[in-house]
């Protein structure tokens, strides 16, 4: 039994590792993807978001008017804290830019965002499982 949870971690390890090294290159690829065909199904669902610092991730979104939104896996969500910050965005051909922030005191809210953001995503599965929702409010004359 000793040696199974052994091998396992190992596993989960490598997983990990593999998934650190390659995610640079992933996320290059999506975005190229994204920026030399806009009208493509990947642009359609997935943009790229530029923070002040020059960090760039593709991200699913969902746009409401002047709000677009994003789910955050990973912990870079934490650069949108308190007041939040600036971001560019490149969404569907568009250069746009907007003020985004983690949303945390709302849980019905985030809720209902995510049944859109995902609607895949299992029911079933606890909700702090889901990432971190965070709201880009677009500047005046954004389209």
């Amino acid at each position: 039994m000793k040696k199974t949870g052994v091998i396992v971690v190992i596993l989960l390890l490598i997983a990990v590792s593999y998934r650190v090294v390659t995610a640079g290159d992933t996320n290059a690829r999506v975005s190229e993807e994204i920026r030399t065909n806009p009208a493509g199904e990947r642009a359609q669902r997935s943009m790229i978001v530029m923070l002040a610092d020059g960090r760039q991730y593709p991200v699913n979104f969902l746009r409401k008017g002047q709000l677009v939104f994003m789910g955050i896996d990973g912990r870079w969500w934490r650069s949108f804290l308190g007041d939040g910050q600036p971001v560019s965005l490149y969404l569907q051909g568009e250069d746009l830019k907007g003020h985004a922030r983690v949303i945390l005191d709302d849980p019905e809210y985030t809720l209902r965002v995510f049944a859109e953001l995902r609607p895949k995503w299992p029911a079933w599965l606890p909700t702090w499982i889901n990432g971190r929702l965070v709201e880009i409010k677009l500047e005046a004359g954004s389209s």
